[in-house]
């Protein structure tokens, strides 16, 4: 439709016909948006948009190859066997592994809930590749001021807040948390989890942390894949304590009824 624009149709009718997709059920009520004062100065405007948005693209996409060929060439992100040490995708004769793909480290971190390729480069950048500089994967994560601090005086002890960490890390596994609290997936549930106790400020950062943590066990372990726990880990974890919260549920929903759980026929 914008091209016809620029090419010099105005008939409101005939630019709602070039709608696709959704659009097309919406036909009338494009041809009354369309319905206006656009003169050729306008036609000019947009016509200038087009150029700019291919030659936009095109600089994206050098840039994502040049970032790429970058990655390829660190150690620990091409795909490398655990069995046989061999980098590159392959297996040696006689490797044990023999017939197992492997991927390389952007692509693994890619199968985290929530996590796309852009994310998983972010993890690799802000993060690095020797985890030998934390302990533990809730080291990493206190680095990257995703745990609260403790704040102790006297005997007293009580939670702070987690501190502003690396803003660029935090921001790529705050935009993963919010895309992984969509799905029906265990990071998923557990975003729902904690927004419903306790907010959904404490949800993403909780959330971020988890994938944080997956992500540094997936980096300081080449032959390690990301599996999904599914939604009803939660459900299988205490099955007893689900079916009391179900059942107060229930009566919470009926007043002035009991319910009593008896064995099936």
């Amino acid at each position: 439709m914008l091209a016809a624009l620029v090419a010099g149709q105005r008939d409101p009718k005939m630019l709602a016909e070039l709608a696709q997709g959704r659009l097309r059920p919406k036909k009338a009520r494009l041809a009354e948006a369309l319905t206006g004062r656009f003169r050729d100065v306008h036609a000019y405007e947009i016509g200038l948009l087009p150029d700019l948005i291919t030659a936009l693209e095109a600089k994206t996409a050098e840039l994502d190859s040049t970032v790429d060929t970058h990655l390829a060439g660190l150690p620990g992100v091409p795909p490398a066997c655990t069995g046989c040490g061999l980098i590159g995708g392959g297996h040696a004769p006689g490797c044990g592994n023999d017939g197992a793909q492997l991927l390389p480290l952007t692509q693994r971190l890619d199968e985290i809930t929530g996590v796309g390729p852009v994310t998983a480069q972010v993890i690799i950048a802000e993060l690095g590749l020797e985890m030998g500089q934390f302990p533990t994967a809730a080291h990493a994560s206190a680095w990257a001021k995703l745990s609260p601090q403790t704040r102790q005086s006297g005997a007293r002890t009580r939670a702070g807040k987690t501190g502003k960490g690396n803003r660029w890390l935090r921001g790529a596994l705050g935009d993963a948390a919010m895309a992984a609290g969509k799905t029906d997936t265990y990071p998923g549930e557990r975003y729902r989890r904690i927004r419903r106790r306790r907010g959904k400020q404490k949800a993403i950062v909780a959330t971020a942390r988890a994938i944080l943590e997956i992500a540094y066990l997936l980096i300081a372990d080449p032959g390690l894949r990301f599996h999904d726990l599914g939604a009803g880990y939660y459900d299988r974890l205490d099955p007893q304590r689900q079916t009391r919260n179900k059942i107060r549920e229930i009566e919470r929903l009926n007043p002035g009824m009991k319910v009593t759980m008896t064995t099936a026929a």
